[in-house]
């Protein structure tokens, strides 16, 4: 932004304040402080498994994802018929199943081949937690499953009670688990195509300068020190230097900048960026994984395996009831042994173990965040980390980029100070006709505050353009001139006492001449967002400090956080300091979010409690973040937070639900309550389960009438 604004000023000759806002490509120290933050289980051991990893291989890659869709939905099929001839649910619903024949080997045969395929990712899933002496979900499942196949086929076989038939109950099992899994893993693939995209970034080859030759070699080949030639038009290969030739080059890339800029001799140019109009030389200085790119790939990975802390806690719930469950078979099977009723050690021991599985405890957090990321989605608000959504409610301070995140990151006029005589609509009419000619950012910024007051520009002539100086035009038969200090200058005129005072303030002063003499001044500086007031508001009304960040100067700093009521500056900050401030806030107790868009703002994305970008942005910004706001509306953030609370506070109940079902279902299928008459039927057990799972279920679903409406904020 500051290498743009210069030009401006260079054009109209007028005299901001300075500036530390620099877009420098990001320090890769940024990125490997964000790859060593995360916070994802430990998955590397499963990255290579077969399709049907199970769930230590949540990658989130689009294959994986089709697997579990292609298998969920084989398997629910598979299904209709397992119960619709199980016994057991027969003899619940009510209804008789034909005697003998080939219709009592429906449901065995087709649940063994559900056990076997469908049941496969639980069961390597257990494998591989056993191995790692770690049980958790997938052990649970697994043991609950086979438990129930066992069991059953002893029921068929009529080797065991009819009772312990549990065709019906193992199809649903595996039917709901393999669900869940899909959509978790749904979930977390959301951002899988952003590594194709970016890899199509960097071109397919690069031109390498050795002694008097040219070899064409491709961009992973290059080494630090190598030379390349970018033609015109095309992609930097690889980080690096300037040696020779000059181009405006489009580092949407890193800056979010649409308009090309300008770099020579010296300027650092970044792997990706494209040179849109001439030819140049570039030493490089980063290659391969050191790149900035590849720093943004490393980030988008770790996010698609982001775990959030209420699916870790789910997973150790889910470790602990496989030992209170095995605790409590054994338990059940010495007391009934030590009773003298062998038949109801066996009975009740089986229905401990398969009442154990948790039904709902594998939809407590993947429903809730896929509901959640949906439905953020759809509000603007791209969930990059999950653990970042989880942290959000718990933020008590939230730290602003000043350039492109509060306010628009592209000049405008602010206010129009006419001398008497004349209104501000002529001196603006004025001011527009004479740079309607010029495709200057401040002649497009005085146009269109014309136009946006409707009102009507007059026609001009004679239009000229001199640098460092100002515009000319003849305008109604009279010479109108906008300039800075160069054309008072020039003409030997005064500044307006207003001039002082704006510039103080880092606003760029430009006076406006008819004939010779001055007849008002415009003020143009980064407009202020309409939003950013509600979004400051909004957050300090929930408690949250609201700080700003920027590289400009203090009395421009001043300036917008009194405009914003912002209580707490932090002005000047080159851009790798900016990760110290976050360290500063963190070192006070505080939960900080960063919201920023630059380049620079990239390593202290990273390094906050929750980074999130602003999608207008940059794309090293992007990659650093947790969270990405489309709409680049600074109220999304509150949203972001309302989300944050409703979705935890969900899946908190989701899980005290479905542990707590489990933890009181385990004694009742034991027996605890038979010295009272009071034991509980299996096909009870089995329908609780499945009564719990819909309330899981339905419990997720109010998570959906969250008003996360920008428009909301403030109300």
């Amino acid at each position: 932004m500051v290498g743009r604004m210069n030009a401006h000023h260079e054009h109209h000759g007028s005299a901001p304040a300075a500036s530390g806002h620099h877009h420098e490509p990001m320090d890769h120290a940024g990125h490997e402080g964000h790859e060593g933050r995360g916070t994802a289980a430990d998955h590397s051991g499963h990255a290579g498994h077969d399709e049907h990893a199970g769930h230590a291989a949540h990658g989130g890659h689009a294959g994986h994802v089709a697997v579990f869709r292609r298998l969920f939905w084989i398997m629910l099929i598979l299904a209709v018929p397992v119960v619709a001839f199980s016994p057991m649910f027969a003899h619940i619903i009510g209804y008789e199943l034909p005697m003998g024949g080939w219709t009592a080997w429906i449901a065995p045969v087709l649940g063994t081949v559900m056990y076997v395929w469908g049941g496969r990712p639980f069961l390597t899933g257990a494998v591989d937690e056993l191995k790692a002496r770690k049980p958790a979900m997938m052990t649970l499942i697994a043991l609950a499953i086979t438990v129930a196949f066992l069991a059953s086929w002893g029921s068929s076989l009529h080797l065991l009670p009819m009772s312990l038939e549990f065709w019906w109950e193992l199809a649903l099992l595996i039917v709901i688990m393999l669900l869940g899994h899909w959509i978790e893993m749904r979930s977390l693939a959301a951002t899988s195509s952003a590594l194709d995209s970016l890899a199509a970034l960097l071109p397919e080859e690069a031109e390498r300068i050795e002694g008097e030759d040219v070899v064409t070699v491709t961009p992973a080949a290059l080494r630090v020190g190598d030379l390349v030639v970018v033609r015109p038009g095309g992609a930097v290969p690889a980080d690096g230097t300037i040696t020779q030739g000059e181009a405006h080059l489009d580092e949407s890339l890193i800056t979010g900048e649409s308009a090309p800029v300008k770099r020579g001799v010296g300027d650092t140019v970044v792997g990706g960026t494209v040179a849109t109009d001439s030819g140049l030389r570039v030493r490089v200085t980063a290659a391969g994984d050191n790149t900035a790119l590849a720093g943004i790939s490393r980030m988008v990975a770790e996010a698609q395996s982001s775990t959030t802390r209420a699916q870790r806690l789910a997973d150790t719930a889910a470790g602990w009831l496989f030992w209170f469950a095995l605790g409590a078979a054994v338990i059940t099977a010495i007391v009934w042994m030590a009773l003298g009723h062998p038949d109801s050690a066996v009975e009740r021991t089986i229905t401990v173990l398969v009442v154990a599985c948790p039904h709902a405890l594998g939809l407590a957090i993947p429903l809730v965040v896929s509901i959640a990321t949906a439905k953020a989605a759809r509000s603007g608000l791209l969930v990059k980390d999950r653990l970042a959504l989880e942290t959000m409610r718990t933020v008590d301070a939230v730290l602003f980029d000043k350039t492109g995140t509060l306010t628009e990151g592209a000049p405008a006029v602010t206010a129009a100070h006419p001398v008497a005589g004349v209104s501000e609509d002529v001196l603006l009419a004025l001011a527009a006709a004479a740079e309607a000619d010029s495709e200057h950012p401040l002649a497009r910024a005085i146009v269109a505050a014309a136009a946006e007051r409707g009102l009507a520009v007059p026609a001009a002539t004679d239009f000229a353009s001199h640098p460092a100086v100002g515009v000319r035009a003849l305008v109604g038969g009279s010479v109108v001139r906008v300039g800075g200090p160069a054309l008072l200058a020039e003409e030997g005129l005064e500044a307006l006492d207003v001039a002082p005072s704006w510039g103080a303030e880092g606003a760029t002063v430009l006076h406006v001449t008819r004939d010779g003499a001055v007849i008002g001044a415009l003020r143009l500086a980064d407009a202020i967002r309409p939003e950013s007031r509600a979004a400051v508001a909004a957050l300090r009304a929930q408690g949250v400090e609201v700080v700003m960040i920027t590289g400009d100067a203090e009395p421009v700093a001043r300036y917008v956080a009194a405009e914003l009521g912002i209580r707490r500056v932090f002005a000047g900050v080159r851009p790798e300091e900016k990760a110290g401030k976050v360290a500063e806030l963190r070192a006070e107790g505080k939960v900080v979010a960063m919201v920023g868009d630059g380049v620079n703002d990239a390593p202290a994305l990273a390094s906050a409690d929750v980074g999130i970008a602003m999608g207008g942005g940059t794309d090293v910004a992007i990659g650093s973040a947790g969270v990405v706001l489309a709409s680049g509306d600074p109220r999304a953030v509150v949203a972001l937070r309302t989300l944050s609370s409703a979705s935890t506070k969900i899946m908190k109940q989701n899980l005290g639900w479905a542990a707590g079902y489990n933890l009181l279902a385990v004694p009742l299928a034991a027996g605890v309550l038979a010295p009272w008459g009071i034991v509980m039927p299996m096909s009870v057990g089995a329908l609780l389960m499945s009564a719990s799972t819909v309330v899981v279920a339905l419990n997720a679903q109010r998570l959906r009438r969250v008003d996360l409406s920008l428009d909301a904020v403030g109300r």
